[in-house]
């Protein structure tokens, strides 16, 4: 992936990365992806970013916000997806 300005914390079993992968790769929106089963560096950034707590998919886009389990209509809106055809 080149200049991917997303990174998306998550495991591989979970449901809402798996869906969050799905859509961003749908749209061809690059991103970075990092499993903070494998990265405990990652868990404790996912940790510090949610209050303690270990949420996934968590989603740091390049402008520094942050989207905790989005659905795919969030996800969209961020993105400035349009979601109807015109």
């Amino acid at each position: 992936m080149t200049d991917a300005k997303i990174t998306m914390y998550g495991t591989r079993w979970c449901i809402d990365c798996i869906r969050a992968k799905d859509f961003l790769g749908r749209h061809d929106v690059p991103y970075t992806w990092v499993d903070i089963d494998r990265d405990q560096g990652a868990a404790d950034h996912v940790r510090g970013l949610n209050d303690g707590k270990r949420i996934v998919p968590t989603i740091v886009f390049e402008d520094g916000s942050i989207l905790v389990e989005p659905t795919n209509a969030e996800l969209a809106s961020k993105l400035d997806i349009r979601r109807k055809a015109s």
